[in-house]
């Protein structure tokens, strides 16, 4: 009996854990609105194209090129945006999930930040006016929160 109920409390954690995606900023069905993820980390906004896409994690991706759609399929976690594609800035501020301009882009630490760029209001330059490190670390507990609600 006692092995019975391990197993089912083991599979019972097990489908919890499967069935929490991140919930993922998929604008034009896609993560970062179509953009090449890859191409953000040599400085470069591309837009990817249909005939080179994945999905990874319940979520589509496009790239520019067969290269960096199997760069992205040898480490995927390396490329995926913080925040799930949301404005960083927007987590960090106000614990909400904001949409992106997909151009609008940081690499810090090796982690690629997506932000909002509209309206006379740019979100990547109010992001590197203040303390970073300290948007990152509220960013990255709202995160946790969010992703729990």
């Amino acid at each position: 009996m006692k092995t019975f109920l391990f197993t089912c409390i083991n599979l019972f954690i097990i489908q919890i854990g499967l069935s929490q995606s991140i919930d993922y900023n998929i604008q034009k069905g896609y993560v970062a609105e179509g953009y090449d993820v890859v191409s953000y980390f040599e400085n470069e906004a591309i837009e990817g194209k249909k005939e080179f896409k994945t999905t990874y994690d319940n979520a589509t991706y496009k790239f520019s090129s067969e290269d960096n759609l199997n760069t992205f399929l040898n480490n995927p976690k390396k490329y995926i945006p913080q925040y799930g594609g949301y404005c960083a800035y927007a987590i960090a501020e106000k614990s909400k999930k904001v949409k992106i301009d997909p151009e609008t882009f940081e690499i810090r630490d090796g982690k690629l930040y997506l932000f909002y760029n509209s309206w006379g209001t740019n979100t990547l330059k109010l992001w590197l006016e203040n303390n970073v490190k300290g948007l990152q670390e509220k960013a990255d507990k709202n995160w946790e929160a969010i992703i729990l609600e």
